[in-house]
Formats: C-alpha cells, sequence, structure tokens
C-alpha cells in the first residue's frame, strides 16, 4: 500500500503540503480530493520521487519510490497526459517503457488493447485527442501490472463511454487487490467510484474516510414535504402552530419551490404525526440526502485559495 507519515514540502517557504499522513489500502479506490491549490499534484509528485520532501516520508509497499529497481512493476502512474513525444507512434511509447524495465514486448499490445487504442497503434500522439493521450497514458501505468495505481484527472477528455469505461476499470483493479489512488475535481464521478476519501485543504489533511461516512458527516439530511392543500402546510409550518406544538422540538422548515419545504430537525415519521395532529393531508415526505459535491463544498469552504466572483 501507500504510506505517507508526515509528509511537508515547501518552495521558497511556502508550504504546499504539510505534515500529511494517510494510506491508501488495497482492495479499495481512494478519491484524493482538495480544491485548487490543495497539493494534491504535489503530494503525488513526491510519492513518485520527482520532488523531494522537506519532511516526512511517501512509501509504497515500504520502500521509497526511487528505490524500486523496476518501479512499472510496483506503480503504474498517470500525472499528465500531455507528457508524451508528439513524435512517437503510440505502440512505440510503450515499447520502450517495457524496455526500460524489463518488461515482454507482448504487453504493449495487451494494454493497448485493454484501453481500446488496438487501431491507433501505429498513429503518431501528435495527431492524439486529450482523451486518445488519456488512454495511452492509463496503458502505460497499466504496463507492468502494477499491485499501486496512481492517477491524476484520468478522466479528462474523456467522451461519456470512456468515462463510463475509466470507472468499471479501476472498480475492477482495486477489486483485484490493487491499491488505487485516484485524483479528481469531478464529484460525480467519485461518488460512484471511489470506495474511500482523502480530502486536503491548502496542504493538511482535512478527511480521511469512507465516501458514505464522508457524506454523512459532512453533508446535510433533508425531508422534502408537500401537502394536498399548501395553504395549510404553510400555516403549520409558517406560522404560529409549529412554534408552540410540543412535537416540533428542534423542528425547522424551509419554503423551497411548488409549495414544497424543506424540514430538519425531525424524522418523517414525526414530521407525518405533526401534520396529522393539525389535519394536514400530506402527498409528498421524501429524504433527501446531499450529495458529494454538496458535502465536499461544505466542508473545504475555509480551504478554497482561488475564488472567483461571478458577475451578472
Amino acid at each position: 500500500m501507500i504510506e505517507i507519515q508526515g509528509l511537508t514540502k515547501e518552495y521558497d517557504g511556502r508550504r504546499v503540503v504539510d505534515d500529511l499522513s494517510f494510506e491508501v489500502r488495497p482492495g479499495l479506490v481512494t478519491g484524493f480530493l482538495g480544491p485548487n491549490g490543495a497539493g494534491k499534484s504535489t503530494t503525488m509528485r513526491l510519492i513518485l520521487g520527482l520532488d523531494r520532501p522537506t519532511a516526512g516520508s511517501a512509501l509504497v509497499g515500504g520502500r521509497r519510490y526511487t528505490e524500486l529497481a523496476q518501479p512499472l512493476r510496483q506503480v503504474g502512474a498517470l500525472l499528465d497526459a500531455h507528457a508524451l513525444h508528439g513524435g512517437r507512434t503510440a505502440a512505440g511509447h510503450l515499447r520502450w517503457l517495457a524496455a526500460s524495465n524489463g518488461l515482454a514486448p507482448r504487453r504493449v499490445g495487451e494494454v493497448l488493447a485493454q484501453v481500446g487504442l488496438t487501431d491507433a497503434a501505429g498513429r503518431r500522439i501528435r495527431g492524439f485527442s486529450l482523451g486518445m493521450r488519456q488512454r495511452l497514458g492509463v496503458a502505460a501505468a497499466l504496463l507492468g501490472d502494477p499491485p499501486v495505481l496512481l492517477l491524476d484527472e484520468p478522466v479528462n477528455g474523456l467522451d461519456p463511454e470512456g468515462i463510463r469505461w475509466i470507472r468499471t476499470l479501476l472498480r475492477d483493479l482495486a477489486a483485484e487487490g490493487r491499491s488505487v489512488l485516484v485524483s479528481s475535481h469531478l464529484m460525480t464521478e467519485m461518488a460512484l467510484t471511489a470506495d474511500h476519501l482523502v480530502v486536503i485543504g491548502r496542504g493538511r489533511l482535512l478527511a480521511d474516510a469512507a465516501t458514505a461516512e464522508f457524506i454523512d458527516q459532512h453533508g446535510r439530511t433533508r425531508i422534502r414535504v408537500r401537502a394536498v392543500n399548501s395553504a395549510k402546510l404553510a400555516a403549520l409550518f409558517g406560522g404560529d402552530l409549529l412554534r408552540q406544538s410540543d412535537a416540533a422540538g428542534n423542528l425547522t422548515a424551509t419554503k423551497v419551490d411548488d409549495g414544497a419545504w424543506e424540514v430538519t430537525g425531525a424524522e418523517p415519521e414525526q414530521i407525518a404525526a405533526l401534520a396529522a395532529a393539525h389535519g394536514v393531508v400530506l402527498y409528498e415526505i421524501a429524504v433527501q440526502q446531499d450529495s458529494l459535491e454538496e458535502a465536499f463544498m461544505r466542508m473545504t469552504a475555509d480551504s478554497v485559495e482561488y475564488r472567483a466572483e461571478a458577475t451578472a
């Protein structure tokens, strides 16, 4: 697995990664989340030995990446889909990577087929779209059949079919017992793909939890309510009746669209009982949970470094 302990990186006196500690365990897709400038890409570069930490350690299988004799057999990585020699063919790019790590030439054809680029094997990379470059980067990461994978924004440039493919691939790789670390800003994809989340902000660890647990802890749960007689519902939730009711407890209600109300601080059965006691007939009562994106935005609100103002 990947083990990060007290990892710190400073550039010109500024801490980009600040005393970061977490683990990426086998058998799970771990989503690596954070606002722009949070330190995600720097952390991945530190794991791969592309930068040297100011303090702390980043180990893969108990060793530093730079100590691995044939790193492609241990770690597969995709950090930048543009970091390719445009004059090489897709097969040529993979052949020299395979030769550098003593991998069998047959692996080139196998991974090209795995990512759907068999027909483009002899084409020059300079003519590839971003989505094709992403697929080639994934092929390079899979070349050594490694037990550990690090992918930075792997769905950028992919079409809907490609996004579904990468989602299935990552989950299949984790199911085989591999450790998979994926950085992404697409919360919808992370909600569908990641079993576990590591969230950082301004270089510090903010959360390290299962995806469902993270949403439960940092998201809101609301009850959406609508009644046959919307005026009666408004009188109940918006007037003195609610304040006078012993059943209300900490219940708070906010009017939204179509005569509906969003209620917090009570269970659905409490709301139904309260409405029945006041002769309000309900035809909708639904539990609504914040999405991963909403929970993430709420949790990282104080860690956003670059924030733009929307204009009319």
